[in-house]
């Protein structure tokens, strides 16, 4: 007959589940814990991104990039996802992974934010006063020039995170959200 001590018994089997685990070190208390997107003012939508312990991304230079223990790869494996704490030597940019408030789908912010004026601004009207926000203007689509992909002048994920109030105080904006990519899902 084994005898186990008590103490044992419970170290062993109540342990936390991965979602629980909290790290000694919050490696990215830099970034919000809450990421509330707006929508669209007209339809009095908001969606809200919830900061995810216990996993992180890292963002390579190359897309396809062979990456193991990766729980998810996103952008043609540009972006890979892991559970656990990030590891200080990691080749790539780091940055938090988030949830949708709404489901556990997994989020991971790029740094480009999408912003919408009123049909009647045309972007490039407004060029100047996305600078002062701090952003550059990524990307201008020729089918809707009243939307532009935005990057942050620092190229910081942070710091376009960051700015979205400053975006959304600008006059005749409609629309600011952090573009977040996530895995896709067959209906």
């Amino acid at each position: 007959m084994f005898y186990f001590p008590v103490e044992y018994f419970l170290q062993v089997y109540s342990l936390p589940l991965i979602g629980e685990v909290r790290f000694e070190k919050d490696y990215f208390s830099e970034y919000p814990k809450q990421i509330r997107v707006s929508g669209d003012a007209s339809l009095r939508t908001a969606v809200s991104y919830i900061r995810k312990p216990g996993y992180y991304a890292v963002h390579y230079n190359q897309p396809g990039t062979v990456v193991l223990g990766a729980i998810l790869r996103l952008n043609d494996g540009a972006i890979a996802v892991f559970s656990g704490e990030p590891n200080p030597s990691e080749q790539g940019i780091l940055s938090p992974v988030y949830t949708l408030e709404s489901n556990a789908s997994l989020a991971v912010p790029t740094g480009l934010i999408f912003i919408r004026f009123a049909e009647s601004v045309d972007v490039e009207s407004q060029r100047e006063v996305i600078n002062q926000a701090g952003y550059e203007v990524a990307e201008s689509l020729s089918y809707a020039p009243h939307t532009a992909w935005l990057r942050a002048k620092s190229g910081n994920i942070i710091d376009a995170i960051a700015g979205i109030s400053q975006l959304e105080a600008i006059a005749n904006v409609e629309s600011v959200e952090p573009q977040m990519l996530m895995e896709r899902s067959l209906k």
